[in-house]
């Protein structure tokens, strides 16, 4: 086979499988990438050893997906979403939280979690602060070494991980695993972001 031939096949099933994947994730709530291409791979009937689409790729996917079957309920689900983020920005303002992820990129879906960073001396000092105004939370692994600790609120409208940094990794551009700059912003962009 030809060298562009075979070029052009691989970028085809790294396609299907980024779209593949990019559905289980919106319909099914897969929230973990890697997860998403394996299963999306394993119903394609496409080996594992293949190479899989990078997380843009599927998040690509996901956006067009989303625009595509995005209903009324779900621009509204979205909506609830940004704005239980932007109370829980104001409510966190002195750990100078951001939002990011998927409420912020708008992907978010039905079992989407509202990812906040928030930068402060310590995760006790957060913790502290949940616990004084009645705010009950749990402990979740961190994913990145960098991170203090995450822990999980439940809100009326979705859960929130509270990412917690210390405050020198403030002005540090964080990244995904895959090496994509994350996108952040703080409760002004989001504020202007609602009125849109």
């Amino acid at each position: 086979m030809p060298r562009h031939e075979k070029m052009r096949q691989t970028t085809g099933v790294r396609a299907s499988i980024a779209s593949a994947a990019a559905r289980l994730m919106a319909e099914d709530g897969i929230t973990d990438y890697h997860q998403a291409k394996r299963k999306a791979a394993h119903q394609l009937g496409i080996s594992d050893r293949t190479n899989y689409p990078d997380n843009a790729e599927v998040e690509t996917e996901l956006r067009a997906y989303r625009s595509i079957f995005m209903d009324e309920e779900n621009l509204e689900r979205l909506s609830a979403l940004r704005h239980t983020a932007l109370d829980l920005l104001d409510l966190l303002a002195e750990f100078h939280p951001y939002l990011t992820g998927s409420v912020l990129d708008g992907t978010a879906g039905e079992h989407s979690h509202i990812d906040i960073q928030i930068f402060a001396d310590s995760a006790k000092e957060v913790e502290i602060f949940l616990l004084n105004r009645g705010m009950v939370y749990e402990h979740i692994e961190p994913r990145n070494e960098k991170v203090e600790a995450v822990l999980l609120l439940e809100t009326d409208t979705a859960d929130a991980n509270l990412v917690i940094y210390p405050p020198r990794l403030e002005r540090v551009s964080l990244k995904h695993r895959d090496g994509r700059p994350r996108t952040r912003i703080r409760a002004e962009g989001l504020r202007a972001l609602l009125t849109e």
